[in-house]
């Protein structure tokens, strides 16, 4: 939790073949990028009454104890997992606990699972049309779900859960449940949600949407450096020092939805890709993002990301062994500190020391557009991280910094 790096495989999208096998030749490339988490997007086969479109989507779940056949078959995901644990890389699945599809069996042999109207029909929750809503009144339902959760944990040895709408489902659910699951092995549990009060007792991670929305507004020339130092101090007081967040510029959702990390963060995506490993918390790589993918991906049927190594695989490489190593960087529970050093351009640039121990490590750069001349508030010879090249600062003399140029500097 401190050091890790997480990666999301969408399977289905991943390879020409779609399949658990071939993504799991590619296992020994996610140690070169430091990755240590692998949260693997749902597994399960997928509802076919009231499907949308296509394949449908990856979170219509018609059974939690079956594999998707897309994907292969159950052997071939516990080869998947083996081949994790054997690079040294824990393995989580995708859990959607708020809902399930309506071909799912419990529907009719268990209607009372579920969320009904007041006319007694069982309902889809929001505009999800192709899923029905579960009801976490009922007691049996909550020992049937934890029932599925435990069957992988003993079945394929899996290592955690991230938990789809998780602020959807009651918080004494994930308390109970997690303390009952725990206690076949220890678990990483990750909610796709940003509320403090899920990390109390339940979840070790948050998804940071507050910096994700924060940089796509800054490279869309909608808000400011100001802004973001505006938005670490709101975090800061939103969150227990060790609540820990995924950061990103990508996920399965934005990338299909809101468009890759291109279309939003134009010229900036570098600076921002690193400035997710920089601060507190954990960055999360989403398939296709270290070879460059600048397309969105289809969400409801077959498509592919290219596999051609360009600039970012070094970068995030290089940024991998950074976050594992050196504890400057740390941001699980025994987090590394962060202090903002004032800068003669506070809207534009961004400069910030984290510390640890004997270890320290700086970021600063130019988010915005134009070339901006700033004071750094540094003395002597730095070594750039990424480039190796040395960088001597001096005492009120500004530095021309091109747009979206930024730095690692360690000594």
């Amino acid at each position: 939790m401190e050091n890790a790096v997480i990666y999301e495989v969408n399977v289905r999208q991943y390879s020409p073949e779609g399949t658990f096998n071939a993504f799991a030749k590619d296992i020994p490339q996610l140690k070169k990028l430091g990755v240590k988490i692998l949260w693997v997007m749902p597994i399960h086969p997928i509802g076919i009454e009231k499907r949308k479109e296509g394949l449908g989507s990856y979170y219509s779940i018609k059974d939690y104890r079956d594999i998707n056949p897309e994907y292969g078959n159950l052997q071939d995901f516990k080869n998947l997992v083996n081949t994790a644990h054997a690079n040294g890389i824990y393995v989580i699945i995708d859990w959607v606990a708020n809902h399930t599809a309506w071909d799912h069996p419990w529907v009719k042999e268990h209607p009372d699972y579920y969320a009904k109207n007041k006319d007694g029909n069982i309902i889809s929750p929001y505009d999800w049309t192709d899923v029905v809503k579960l009801n976490y009144d009922n007691a049996e339902m909550r020992k049937a779900m934890v029932s599925d959760m435990s069957y992988w944990i003993k079945t394929a040895n899996i290592d955690g859960f991230r938990c789809d709408a998780a602020k959807e489902v009651p918080v004494d659910f994930w308390d109970t449940t997690f303390q009952q699951l725990e206690k076949i092995k220890p678990l990483f549990k990750l909610m796709e949600a940003d509320q403090p009060e899920l990390m109390v007792n339940s979840f070790d991670m948050g998804w940071g949407w507050d910096s994700h929305r924060m940089m796509n507004a800054i490279a869309q020339g909608k808000k400011t450096v100001k802004d973001w130092d505006e938005n670490t101090k709101n975090l800061a007081s939103k969150f227990a020092p060790d609540d820990i967040l995924m950061n990103f510029t990508s996920s399965h959702d934005e990338n299909s939805w809101n468009g890759s990390e291109y279309q939003r963060l134009g010229d900036g995506v570098e600076a921002f890709a690193v400035l997710t490993y920089m601060i507190k918390g954990m960055p999360l790589i989403y398939d296709g993002q270290e070879y460059d993918f600048k397309n969105t991906l289809k969400f409801f049927t077959k498509d592919q990301i290219t596999h051609t190594k360009g600039k970012m695989f070094p970068i995030y490489e290089k940024l991998g062994v950074l976050k594992n190593t050196n504890s400057a960087l740390n941001g699980g529970k025994e987090p590394a500190s962060y202090t903002r050093l004032e800068t003669s351009n506070e809207n534009h640039v961004l400069a910030f020391e984290r510390a640890k121990s004997d270890k320290k490590v700086i970021y600063v750069a130019n988010l915005s557009q134009e070339t901006t001349p700033a004071i750094v508030p540094l003395e002597g010879t730095y070594t750039d991280y990424i480039t190796g090249k040395k960088l001597t600062f001096t005492k009120d003399v500004k530095i021309d910094l091109t747009p979206w140029e930024y730095h690692i500097l360690i000594k």
